[in-house]
């Protein structure tokens, strides 16, 4: 057991006993603000993705933020963070496609299918580059996936790893995913192969990883993964936490702006049609209210849309029967970011 706290001490006086009477200084409470925008965090390995966005908004001093996608605290890379009217923008980042890199170990089977897990069994085969090649076809187009026990999914209203950790035998129903490449990218070798898979929304890298080592006979299991990118968002565009910190910091002193560590919200919205509008509907569209379309564009144009005004993103709507019906409103005042970020 560990020892218990400690007491306090009693204080101590300094030079003088009028040391002890001086009063205690004031916490002050950083006020938040409105911040909009995408920070592309390169999530380090150790810190898990809750984290990250705790840190992020409080370096930003944001009012809101959120994150596209979890990333286990075992990988590294793109965790896109939005902040304020970012936020409405997530689900658009959520359904993009995703690329990552990532390393399996044969020979190990863990229950978590990563290293951090409990070894379940062990295997002495190895496979070779051709056997390996030979069942990526397997894990390729749409494929039925079992998620990892250890996973987010709910169950009866509660988290998979939760019941898992309590010892509960956990049960996931295998669902539909969709893995668009998965590549053989070297092996470093006997023990490990490093691969890349491009993938969409809801496919498990872990569960990949195991169930190609119970394809090939040996057990596997994740020991290194990292993802390059998410929808718009590319590893050219990451940062990482101590050259924004730096950033923040030459900010605060005046040196620099906020705005160079951010990507604009619209940024997310690169695969949707843009619609300009007059000043007249988009006030008119910020209330909620349908406009009719117009213009040359009105005979091409259906489905999701965002709307702009002198540039300025202010609505994600729908085109329906020559109308543009407003579904998500944007107040992007305060601190937007620029339109690409600038290393110091």
């Amino acid at each position: 057991m560990g020892a218990g706290p400690r007491p306090t001490p009693p204080p101590q006086a300094g030079e003088g006993d009028h040391a002890s009477a001086s009063p205690p200084k004031r916490q002050f409470k950083r006020e938040k603000r409105d911040v909009h925008g995408w920070v592309l965090l390169d999530k380090p390995v150790g810190m898990t993705s809750t984290h990250a966005v705790s840190v992020i908004k409080r370096l930003f001093s944001a009012k809101r933020a959120g994150h596209a996608g979890t990333l286990d605290p075992l990988a590294s890379g793109m965790l896109p963070i939005a902040l304020g009217e970012a936020t409405k923008t997530v689900p658009f980042v959520m359904d993009g496609r995703k690329l990552y890199r990532f390393t399996v170990r044969w020979g190990e089977e863990r229950d978590t299918d990563d290293s951090e897990g409990r070894i379940v069994s062990t295997n002495d085969a190895r496979p070779s580059a051709a056997a390996i090649r030979a069942q990526l076809p397997a894990f390729t187009g749409t494929i039925m996936q079992v998620p990892p026990r250890y996973s987010a999914i709910k169950v009866e209203g509660e988290r998979a790893y939760d019941l898992a950790r309590d010892g509960e035998a956990v049960e996931l129903e295998a669902r539909e995913v969709t893995i668009d490449r998965l590549e053989l990218a070297e092996t470093p070798d006997a023990d490990q192969a490093v691969f890349e898979a491009e993938c969409g929304k809801g496919t498990y890298v872990r569960s990949l990883a195991r169930d190609l080592g119970r394809r090939l006979g040996c057990g596997g299991h994740v020991c290194a993964l990292r993802r390059c990118s998410v929808g718009p968002f590319g590893k050219e565009t990451m940062i990482s936490l101590a050259h924004l910190e730096a950033v923040c910091h030459r900010a605060a002193a005046g040196e620099a702006s906020l705005a160079d560590a951010l990507m604009p919200v619209e940024t997310a919205l690169d695969d949707i049609p843009a619609l300009a509008v007059s000043g007249p509907d988009a006030a008119r569209l910020q209330r909620g209210q349908a406009v009719l379309l117009r213009g040359r564009d009105a005979p091409n144009l259906g489905g999701s849309v965002h709307v702009t005004v002198q540039g300025r993103l202010i609505a994600l709507a729908e085109v329906d029967r020559g109308e543009i019906v407003p579904r998500r409103v944007f107040n992007l005042a305060g601190l937007v970011g620029r339109a690409s970020f600038k290393k110091g």
